[in-house]
């Protein structure tokens, strides 16, 4: 039975260490609780909520004594105790007169003794609970309350409670004499030369000291004078580079193809001055690199790696492609130059007459739509016409409605005399209904106590699977464990597997693999630096082939501008045609035909609305006076009915019919 209490107790801390004032309420929690231990007993189950729920109730009081407990007695207590401190102070504070002595004893014995006898040693002591306990409880609640309620009651149990430490202390007195082991007597032994000394055990290695840190030289925090030396060297080669590029554009690219011969050339001039001849051909002549941009050393937008790359190789592919062009050139290909001003002439006038064509498509568009909005005005007022003869014919209805509605209620009112008739016979009914209730409640009633010993029954069965559990567990733990602490590092396992090795020469192989994979390590570190040094002098060259290029791209866009300015011009002569003017001057009277339709319409809506409201205005007046008439006369015919059948009622009748 003993068990039986701790367990419960042991369930109830669970609980309260599961529950969190900050974050819980008290009833939520309870009922999760309720719906967990829905296995249990109901006696236990209740025990249990109970117990939860005061110890949460008075939390303010309960903490202000197990707080000085731990103060006094917290070196040789766990934290993990607390609250089967606070259920044990709980349980002999507020509920022992219902709880009695038997039962209290059984849970205290059922805990640790040696912990349950400290701390009701030092609750129960007179002189704590007559000092600073009852001082602290009386800051919370009245002090005449405390004293009645709570301290008297405990000064009275105590004599019973002072049985109960005592035999807790024999318990334990008892538990530490029969622990005790008896001593063995000193046996002496003879004293051998020939013995053998036991194989000392191997002494530890020692333990390598971290060498001592270098502290950070002075030069790491400054940059070094190579990288300004790197700077002066790009910008030197920047600047010749661009000088060259200068160079290259004034000799009509003779520098990028330096492996021609002397004869190569001079054909190549001849062929080019008589191409210029026929074609009267005007050869490029660059007007030198901008003198504000021929320094700089900036970009106007931050490129990384992959985009610049990216640029680079377009670039470069332009850049063939200009010179395989200018070889076919100097092959004898011929420049089309006046096909393409021709195609572009006839582009242009493409251009214009299908803009004249898109505007004229537009106002199209738009004078359809407003005979649409024209079409669509016509409907509304067909619709309006249509509802207005809608809400005649409704009147109508609602005429002849209320006629059938006063006829309704002069039989609602003969019903009425009918069911005040029948009442008289409605008393041996209800005699009737609450037998046949008694009956069904009974029958619930012993059907729910079956249940619930099935249920008691199951709750013992499983305890008892569980006590035979514990007892298993607890006897597989008190099996010892053997264990052999000499390990010797020189010698193998004795497994008898392949490549078994002892300990020692397992550390000297990873000492090695270590080394090697550090070397290793030092030889791709200095590889990735080689690597990235190139990558970043490739990236270099490709910055300057992406900024020349955007200086050409530049002088691109302004001629594109001015084409772009030409089109503009192309636009206001489209708009100047004959057809564009007809069709907006079209459309200008189309919207202007719509706005008047639009206006007669909220004209004729308004004067309607006005008419159907006076209508209904003059529907209701007519039928107000006879709703009026009918009720008066059936409350005047119910009240003479009552008055004959039970005066000593007349005035509960008339207040009923009055909220009617």
């Amino acid at each position: 039975m003993a068990s039986r209490y701790g367990l419960l107790v042991k369930e109830a801390t669970v609980l309260l260490d599961k529950f969190s004032s900050g974050k819980q309420c008290l009833d939520d929690f309870t009922e999760d609780a309720s719906k967990a231990l829905q296995n249990m007993d109901t006696q236990d189950k209740k025990f249990i909520l109970d117990v939860v729920s005061g110890c949460i109730e008075h939390k303010k009081l309960l903490d202000i004594v197990i707080s000085v407990f731990y103060a006094q007695n917290g070196k040789c207590l766990s934290r993990g105790d607390r609250n089967q401190f606070v259920i044990i102070c709980y349980l002999a504070t507020f509920i022992l007169d219902d709880l009695g002595l038997q039962c209290f004893s059984n849970i205290v014995r059922s805990l640790d003794i040696k912990k349950m006898h400290k701390f009701l040693s030092f609750f129960f002591n007179v002189t704590n609970l007559t000092t600073w306990i009852q001082g602290e409880w009386s800051h919370i609640y009245d002090a005449a309350y405390v004293e009645k309620n709570w301290i008297a009651p405990l000064l009275r149990w105590r004599p019973e409670i002072d049985v109960l430490m005592d035999q807790l202390a024999a318990r334990l007195s008892s538990g530490s004499q029969v622990k005790k082991a008896p001593t063995k007597p000193t046996e002496p032994q003879e004293f051998s030369l020939t013995k053998p000394k036991p194989r000392p055990l191997p002494q530890p290695e020692p333990i390598p000291q971290q060498e001592k840190h270098q502290p950070v030289p002075n030069s790491t925090y400054k940059a070094p004078k190579e990288v300004q030396a790197m700077e002066e060297i790009k910008r030197k080669n920047r600047q010749k580079a661009e000088e060259l590029l200068y160079e290259a554009n004034m000799k009509q690219f003779q520098c990028v193809n330096p492996q021609k011969s002397e004869r190569t050339k001079k054909v190549k001039s001849q062929i080019q001055e008589s191409l210029d001849s026929r074609l009267k051909f005007n050869s490029f002549q660059s007007s030198g690199v901008p003198a504000d941009h021929k320094m700089t050393n900036s970009w106007s937008i931050k490129l990384n790696n992959t985009a610049i790359l990216r640029q680079g190789a377009l670039y470069n592919r332009q850049v063939e492609e200009e010179l395989r062009r200018m070889e076919r050139l100097v092959e004898g290909a011929r420049e089309p130059s006046s096909f393409l001003q021709w195609q572009k002439e006839m582009r242009e006038r493409d251009l214009q007459e299908e803009l004249a064509q898109i505007e004229r498509r537009r106002l199209e568009g738009r004078i359809s739509y407003e005979e649409a909005a024209m079409a669509r005005t016509r409907l509304v007022e067909r619709n309006q016409k249509t509802a207005q003869l809608q809400k005649e014919e409704t009147a109508q209805l609602m005429q002849r409605y209320a006629k059938k509605r006063l006829q309704e209620e002069k039989e609602m009112r003969d019903l009425v005399q009918q069911v005040a008739e029948g009442h008289k016979n409605s008393k041996a009914a209800k005699v009737k209904l609450q037998k046949i209730k008694q009956c069904i409640v009974k029958e619930v009633s012993e059907q729910s106590r079956e249940l619930l010993r099935q249920a008691l029954d199951e709750a013992q069965a499983e305890l008892s699977r569980k006590f035979e559990i514990i007892r298993e567990i607890q006897a597989i733990r008190s099996v010892p464990h053997i264990r052999q602490r000499f390990l010797d590092e020189t010698e193998t396992a004795g497994h008898d597997l392949l490549g078994e090795m002892p300990l020692a020469e397992l550390k000297e192989r990873l000492a090695v693999l270590k080394e090697a994979e550090q070397s290793e390590q030092q030889e791709r570190r200095d590889r990735i630096l080689e690597e990235k040094q190139n990558k970043e002098q490739l990236l270099l060259e490709q910055l300057d082939a992406i900024d020349l290029h955007r200086r050409t791209l530049a002088q691109a866009a302004a001629s594109r501008k001015e084409e772009k300015k030409a089109r503009l011009g192309l636009q206001q002569a489209v708009l100047e045609d004959e057809r564009v003017l007809a069709l907006q001057r079209r459309l200008e009277e189309k919207q202007q035909e719509r706005q008047r339709l639009k206006q007669s319409g909220a004209n004729k809506a308004k004067t309607s609305e006005q008419a159907a409201a006076h209508s209904v205005r003059s529907g209701k007046h007519n039928k107000k006076p006879l709703e009026e008439k009918s009720w008066e006369d059936l409350e005047r015919s119910l009240e003479r009915q009552v008055q004959k059948e039970a005066p000593y009622a007349y005035a509960a009748s008339q207040r009923k019919t009055l909220k009617t």
